[in-house]
């Protein structure tokens, strides 16, 4: 675990760097232009050309050297956020400049992203998959615990350009810690077939396992009704509060302390011998924390139920994650890795399409309507409607993981 704990640390600190960008970002995004949709647009743009990317990145990961390919992803986004800082220091950012970044970004994450999670069976035992990512999870969470805190305390001190300047120390820090450590090279896979046989191999190879198959479905099911309703969680809390910066951080906060307070359990622990049921339980947690938050109207609801929300997502991302760890050899890893990645990569970008529209045109002028009965629930004011679509996509992902789960043991 050594090699591993040294690459996870490195990654840490970029986390920390690159959500306090983001932190400051969307305060600044949602200043300029006041709506749920430019935010949820954000997200679009960075799914968006991770779905061609990951075809190709697969192909790249179970082919060339996956050290070198997380270099390249973080020196990308290193000059992203320098790009960003020197639009801003010139009085030159506008809200295109943050889509093409996030863009940019998300192309060249994935091809880092999956580089990364493809070396990490390489690097520890079959044993050990639970907890490397739940470690893995912390990187997240524990970020979110600190990042909104310094950002929201550092942004007056030294405005966006300060902030991009941690932001690529901390990407600094991430390289260097890629230069001291081995990782090793699954055998090179066969390169029979034309390219297109080779770049629908996962694809094909998820189609023709029934187990995979089946865990594909169900995931992809449940990270759509999540980001659509992840889409719409910034500008809910800020029109709840009429664009309380320091609310935002805090939930952020809590989501962080939950999502680290199950990770280190989960650390500990191991994981579920069935991770099939970790997989469920994670799903239905998840659904139930969410639906209290979406009913919230303010922090002493917002905070705890973030708190339990997060919580579970180390559970269900290392369980899922370990699944898919343990069906397929490392010299594949890379093409199937990345099939999953393209349907989820699919379903996230359509619900970031539909978020931002479905909340601003049809829900949130829906809610202002005095005889509008959910009003009793959800109130009339500006966030309501968001909080509609918020509910009703945490009921759905409490029904896949219910439904699931039944299916699973019945069978």
């Amino acid at each position: 675990m050594r090699t591993f704990t040294l690459i996870w640390f490195g990654q840490l600190t970029s986390s920390v760097g690159t959500q306090m960008s983001e932190f400051a970002l969307v305060l600044w995004a949602w200043e300029v232009t006041n709506s749920a949709t430019a935010l949820a647009l954000v997200g679009f743009f960075y799914g968006l050309p991770q779905i061609p990317i990951s075809l190709f990145a697969g192909l790249w990961v179970d082919r060339f050297n996956r050290k070198r390919l997380m270099f390249l992803g973080d020196a990308t986004a290193s000059l992203c956020t320098l790009a960003i800082g020197a639009l801003y220091f010139t009085d030159s950012l506008l809200i295109w400049h943050i889509y093409l970044a996030a863009a940019i970004n998300g192309g060249f994450g994935q091809i880092q992203s999956l580089a990364y999670q493809t070396s990490v069976s390489l690097i520890v035992s079959p044993a050990q998959y639970t907890r490397a990512n739940s470690m893995n999870s912390a990187v997240h969470y524990g970020s979110s615990i600190v990042a909104p805190a310094f950002a929201g305390f550092l942004y007056p001190l030294i405005q966006l350009p300060g902030i991009l300047l941690i932001d690529l120390a901390t990407f600094g820090i991430a390289i260097i810690t890629l230069l001291f450590v081995y990782i090793p090279q699954p055998l090179p896979s066969e390169k029979s077939g034309s390219i297109i046989h080779q770049l629908t191999f996962g694809l094909r190879h998820v189609w023709t396992r029934s187990e995979l198959r089946t865990l594909i479905v169900i995931t992809a099911l449940f990270w759509f009704f999540h980001d659509l309703g992840e889409a719409i969680y910034d500008p809910m809390i800020l029109a709840r509060t009429n664009g309380d910066a320091r609310v935002l951080a805090s939930t952020a906060t809590a989501a962080g302390i939950g999502g680290v307070t199950g990770a280190i359990i989960l650390s500990a622990w191991g994981g579920p011998k069935q991770r099939t049921q970790g997989l469920f339980i994670g799903f239905i947690g998840a659904g139930l924390s969410k639906l209290v938050f979406g009913l919230g109207r303010s922090p002493l609801i917002w905070l705890p139920a973030q708190f339990c929300s997060s919580f579970n997502f180390p559970l269900l991302g290392s369980s899922e994650t370990a699944l898919w760890m343990e069906s397929t050899t490392p010299e594949i890893q890379g093409r199937v890795f990345a099939a999953n990645d393209l349907i989820i990569q699919i379903v996230s970008a359509l619900a970031a399409l539909l978020a931002g529209p479905l909340a601003d045109r049809v829900l949130e002028p829906m809610m202002t309507s005095p005889a509008q009965p959910l009003g009793y629930i959800f109130g009339m004011g500006a966030g309501a409607g968001s909080s509609v679509l918020y509910v009703g996509c945490a009921i759905a992902m409490l029904a896949t993981g219910l439904v699931s789960r039944s299916l699973y043991n019945k069978a």
